[in-house]
């Protein structure tokens, strides 16, 4: 008899997929070198350290005339490459995805004292619901720069011998107020200051060593003794509010990864896997790390500035001497590697159902991103979509495809439409997430295997 015709599609998931001894044994290897990832990279700067160790060891180096090369921007976006077989002109496989994550950065003068508390003022970062910040620890990373031009690293709150920091909320007993009142006008930006202390400095023997912020005082003496820093260093410092601790493995059968940053550090994860491990392309291969997306992706450091352009130019330039960018670019085919937003059970209301990235069911590819009508997306086009459902179907690599929420609900946006302009081939993918630009968002360990899996067959292909 003959095979009975498969017309409906329903997608596969991934732990049906990788339901053997070996596959499991090796997604419960990459969750833990995941979480130790997570743990480590708190920061975009920390991430960038943790990319430069690890292409160093694999042989790459800081030159766009080799054929393992690396470039960084101010430590916080990277440009990674891997000559390949072929020309470059003729094409080259490109995975890109943004180290930075939503936070609360200190305010260029942020120390005060109010009711014998030492506090610090924050400006958020990106996209946040401010309550999820508060009454949680957190931990201060950053880079201070002195006049001198000496540069010192803050890191308080993440070793288990340090003190954390936290926000405060008003307990119910007193908050029948803001119960009634509109999320957004019930938690104010400038309500979210860190408590950083509450005893004041030892007091002198004459009146004039008496000081008018005695706590604010205690806490700026212990800077100076440990990092050797004042008040005035912080205009020239960028301090980051994280959540503080280890990622963490959530439900009783360990299958979901808990932690802060996931959004997209579980790209810039599953890209650096895909890319060092394989090593003999036939195109060339480049992966992009970028900062500033959850801001726009402005600045020096986001996928608007020429980073990219100008180590693409010095590529060209050593690799193929005499080729066009654009008809190197018109040839590029591009992963703008970002998460989706994982179908709630709790909130399914906002969800459509039949395009909404499920939990477990390996990498989403968001065909379009925006908001409303399209609005801002890059919109793949379907022979690129083709093309990638054969090698990811052929390989047996589970994936689906999604939207944002429902059309009128909400929408987002990435850094494809940037790359999109050189006339590239560009598709939005990404791990499902719950809880996305949360202190604790989740993913399952079953996608972040099957997508770096999917990242390796895109960039051997």
């Amino acid at each position: 008899m003959s095979k009975k015709l498969q017309l409906e599609y329903e997608p596969k998931s991934a732990w049906e997929v990788y339901a053997s001894k070996k596959d499991r044994k090796a997604m419960d290897a990459m969750a833990d070198a995941y979480v130790s990832f997570l743990s480590q990279c708190k920061t975009e700067r920390l991430v960038m350290d943790y990319v430069r160790d690890k292409v160093e060891k694999a042989g790459f180096v800081d030159d766009l005339k080799a054929p393992l090369a690396y470039r960084f921007n101010r430590n916080k976006t990277c440009f990674l490459a891997r000559k390949g077989k072929r020309p470059l002109s003729e094409g080259f496989r490109l995975i890109g995805a943004h180290a930075d994550c939503p936070r609360l950065d200190l305010k260029q003068r942020p120390l005060y004292e109010d009711t014998d508390i030492a506090l610090g003022k924050t400006h958020y970062y990106g996209g946040i619901r401010k309550y999820q910040w508060l009454t949680i620890p957190l931990a201060l990373h950053g880079t201070v720069v002195k006049k001198s031009g000496e540069e010192i690293t803050v890191c308080i709150g993440e070793n288990p011998k340090d003190p954390v920091f936290t926000i405060t909320d008003l307990l119910p007993h007193l908050a029948y107020k803001e119960v009634v009142k509109k999320v957004e006008d019930a938690f104010e930006a400038e309500k979210l200051n860190l408590v950083l202390g509450q005893s004041p400095v030892a007091l002198g023997k004459k009146d004039d060593e008496k000081f008018k912020e005695p706590v604010k005082r205690k806490v700026l003496e212990i800077l100076h003794k440990r990092y050797g820093i004042d008040e005035s260093d912080f205009f020239s410092a960028e301090m980051q509010a994280v959540p503080a601790g280890p990622a963490r493995y959530v439900g009783f059968d360990e299958s979901i990864i808990g932690g802060y940053g996931q959004d997209d550090r579980s790209s810039v994860f599953c890209g650096l896997e895909a890319f060092l491990a394989e090593k003999e392309p036939e195109y060339a291969q480049i992966v992009l790390f970028w900062d500033k997306e959850e801001i726009g992706s402005d600045g020096a450091t986001g996928a608007k500035s020429y980073f990219f352009e100008y180590c693409m130019e010095e590529m060209a330039e050593a690799w193929e001497p005499g080729a066009r960018l654009s008809s190197i670019f018109m040839n590029g085919s591009v992963l703008s590697a970002d998460v989706s937003a994982a179908m709630d059970p709790d909130h399914k209301d906002v969800y459509e159902p039949l395009n909404a990235a499920r939990l477990g069911y390996g990498p989403c590819f968001n065909k379009f991103t925006g908001h409303r009508g399209k609005v801002g997306a890059n919109d793949a086009h379907p022979d690129y979509i083709g093309w990638l459902r054969r090698i990811l179907d052929d390989a047996g690599i589970p994936w689906h495809m999604s939207e944002l929420g429902k059309v009128d609900i909400g929408g987002g946006g990435t850094v494809a439409k940037f790359l999109a302009v050189y006339g590239m081939d560009v598709i939005d993918v990404g791990v499902p997430v719950l809880s996305m630009h949360s202190p604790f968002e989740l993913s399952s360990k079953a996608d972040i295997y099957a997508c770096t899996l999917a990242f390796r067959e895109f960039l051997k292909r």
